[in-house]
């Protein structure tokens, strides 16, 4: 397997665009590089003998990690080099040593970029303005952050999620990233704000469901911020993911639990109690069934199967608002029935989405 290698050139463009200019909490240099580390991207060459991919990225430019895995991935004859509009530049050659020469000699990328044109052949690449954006002026420093913010929005995610619920953490998120408040700071506030909100639902009284969902909603808000925050400072782990995770999961546990409760107490009957039993026992085997890929997810970024994005489309959060809607006639009990119905059937749509390859 090629060894592809990050390589950072002088960019070359205003004297106040520095590798230590701040963007959305961390500096343009670091930033650049936690990216490439996060792609998989070596920072220097190995000793191992053998082709090098190397991928020669200007100082002002921002990439995502995923962009920068496509780069290092994607098809390129040997001793032919790439190079898009914001003179990113990708070469694959047996001798990298004279690609490292003329990156560390030139003042600017586009200098570094003409020296390499002298030695290989040249392909011109299209610009991917969702892999990188460069930062050439003071003035796009506040555009880089809107970029940064909008590639946080998963493709999973529903409608109202996308279009509600982001834009307030992601408001949110742009300013906590400049502040100490840590991902796992945000999902502690956002774990005991869904737990406060559960025993509202105790009550049969539209005005206190009503309280209880709009405090659901703030948890499923503020939920939204620490992976946002982890993401764009690089600050994604294990341990976080795992309280995020089963945080998240409590907190369902505790609404559904209290929803049963109190719609049984309002029926003076036992049996909401039972589709209750089934909306919380389906609840936590739909989390056991998830865990091992959201927990890892973050250490990871393969494409997803079919069934796996049918799964994710079952799970989103737009179901809060139902609960809202419910909750203004003071009937949100009745959610747990679409839960019972529901949850067993996106347990059984992951456990076939990640079913064993080779046994269909």
């Amino acid at each position: 397997m090629t060894e592809s290698l990050l390589v950072v050139v002088d960019a070359g463009v205003a004297p106040d665009i520095t590798p230590e200019t701040m963007v959305a909490g961390l500096p343009l240099g670091r930033r650049l590089l936690l990216a490439g580390a996060r792609a998989g991207l070596a920072s220097a060459p190995s000793s191992e003998p053998g082709r090098r991919r190397v991928i020669l990225v200007p100082s002002n430019v921002i990439p995502q990690p995923r962009w920068l895995r496509a780069l290092a991935a994607m098809p390129l004859q040997p001793e032919t080099l790439w190079v898009d509009p914001a003179q990113v530049a990708v070469v694959d050659t047996d001798d990298p040593k004279p690609v490292l020469d003329a990156a560390g000699r030139a003042a600017s990328a586009a200098e570094c970029v003409a020296a390499l044109k002298g030695r290989f052949a040249t392909i011109e690449g299209t610009a991917d303005h969702r892999g990188r954006f460069a930062v050439r002026t003071a003035g796009d420093l506040r555009r880089a952050e809107s970029w940064l913010l909008r590639g946080l929005i998963k493709d999973s995610e529903g409608f109202m999620s996308r279009h509600v619920e982001r834009l307030v953490s992601l408001a949110l998120t742009r300013r906590l990233v400049w502040t100490s408040v840590t991902p796992n700071a945000m999902t502690l506030v956002s774990l005991a704000i869904g737990l406060a909100a559960a025993p509202f639902f105790l009550s049969s009284t539209p005005g206190w469901q009503l309280a209880g969902a709009l405090l659901f909603l703030l948890h499923s808000i503020l939920d939204g911020c620490d992976g946002e925050i982890a993401r764009l400072k690089f600050l994604e782990s294990a341990g976080g993911a795992a309280l995020d995770f089963w945080g998240d999961n409590s907190v369902h546990v505790a609404v559904f639990g209290c929803m049963a409760v109190g719609w049984s107490l309002s029926a003076h009957s036992p049996w909401p109690l039972c589709v209750g039993a089934v909306a919380v026992a389906s609840t936590l085997a739909a989390a056991f069934v998830v865990a091992p890929h959201m927990v890892s997810a973050f250490a990871t970024a393969g494409s997803r199967s079919a069934g796996a994005k049918t799964a994710d489309a079952l799970a989103n959060r737009d179901f809060i608002y139902l609960i809202v809607a419910l909750s203004v006639f003071g009937k949100a009990g009745w959610f747990i029935v679409f839960v019972a119905i529901g949850t067993p059937i996106f347990v059984l749509v992951r456990l076939w989405a990640d079913r064993p390859q080779g046994r269909a």
